[in-house]
């Protein structure tokens, strides 16, 4: 008979105790980075989150004898349920996810409860962990855990794999990260292939326009979800959250780190890269006061990074497949590095995630020289 027991989070402090969780689990791994209490509180909170708006969620904490031993969160995008399911969502799919657990047996327990509630609520299938959008933290750390995550990616207790496979889950899908070294640029062929597009008359790579932040936004979002529509485990990004990233992301935009493809003045795609401020928020703790606020204000006025990630590119749908559709990419992808390698310092950069049958993508980062550095499994099960 287990000695763990399994109950709904209630009230403030049971909240305090999920967030806190995380950072005594992975005190001592050191490749893990601690984020922003505060980031992640308002993550969780459903007045502040747009993503509330879709979806509902239930916290659960595993204790034995009194003390916390692991967490996880039940939660349903509604959105997610007007989408074909071939496309991984669908009709009757919940989730689950910010998993953490010291053992097995409370991971097994912590599972069981998140899968009776979204059973309760009607789901008949869950993919996980999702934390809590697939916009967030989607897919467990299988591959990866011996160096730090980039900005806003995960990183997991290597055990994990394991006891989350003994729950009779399956991967449903691989997401990788690709890393490549940017300060000596990129290889012949890609830059006779830029060349050839400066030359293109009908092609403008250009700069954001950061005074005009809220056009800039509905312009990269409505590329974003056109591009991204058929994708598996596409779901869309709705106004309200658009409003939302825009202004929480704001403080880390660079007009030279997010670019526009414009092919005779109609924007047709955009590559948006971030300085990875892992590098300096690690030593954090997760904690902004009392002073670690004013590192992290002088460090967004002129941030340096060694290290840039691509969390999100799209060339609209009815260009994809087509050789202009990589061209652009790869200008793209060669104007940043220029100004990266320059102004920032940088020598690495990260892109991904990026889905395992996403052959554009793929061959771009293939045709760069970059290596895949992490893997990502999104599990599946029937409930």
């Amino acid at each position: 008979m287990s000695d763990v027991t399994v109950a709904p989070v209630a009230g403030k402090r049971e909240r305090r105790e999920f967030i806190d969780l995380a950072y005594r689990l992975n005190a001592d791994d050191p490749n893990w980075v601690p984020p922003l209490r505060v980031d992640v509180a308002e993550m969780l909170d459903e007045k502040k989150n747009p993503f509330f708006s879709h979806a509902e969620m239930q916290l659960f904490l595993a204790r034995r004898a009194g003390r916390v031993t692991g967490r996880i969160s039940a939660h349903i995008d509604y959105l997610s349920h007007e989408l074909p399911p071939e496309q991984g969502m669908g009709p009757g799919t919940g989730n689950w996810g910010l998993f953490e657990s010291e053992d097995e047996q409370s991971a097994a327990a912590l599972i069981a409860a998140a899968e009776a509630w979204l059973r309760e609520k009607g789901m008949t299938k869950v993919l996980a962990p999702i934390s809590l959008s697939i916009w967030d933290e989607p897919g467990l750390l299988v591959k990866g855990h011996d160096h730090p995550p980039t900005i806003m990616m995960g990183h997991d207790n290597p055990a994990y794999q394991g006891w989350i496979e003994a729950q009779r889950y399956s991967v449903a899908k691989t997401l990788y990260t690709y890393a490549v070294n940017v300060a000596d640029g990129l290889p012949p062929l890609i830059n006779r292939i830029v060349a050839s597009g400066e030359k293109n008359p009908r092609i403008r790579i250009r700069k954001a326009d950061i005074s005009r932040v809220r056009e800039e936004a509905d312009t990269l979002f409505r590329i974003l979800n056109d591009a991204w529509a058929t994708n598996w485990g596409f779901v869309p990004i709705t106004d309200q959250e658009i409003q939302y990233i825009t202004k929480k992301m704001r403080p880390l935009v660079r007009p030279d780190l997010l670019r526009f493809a414009e092919l005779d003045g109609e924007p047709v795609a955009f590559m948006l890269t971030f300085p990875d401020m892992n590098e300096l928020i690690k030593p954090f703790g997760g904690r902004l006061l009392p002073f670690n606020f004013l590192k992290l204000l002088a460090w967004l006025r002129k941030p340096e990074a060694k290290l840039m990630r691509v969390p999100l590119m799209g060339v609209v749908k009815r260009l994809q497949s087509s050789r202009l559709a990589s061209q652009l990419a790869l200008m793209m992808v060669e104007f940043i590095r220029r100004d990266a390698t320059v102004a920032y310092g940088t020598k690495r950069a990260e892109m991904g995630w990026i889905l395992e049958d996403n052959q554009g993508m793929v061959a771009i980062a293939n045709a760069i020289e970059s290596e895949v550095n992490r893997e990502y499994s999104i599990y599946g099960k029937t409930l």
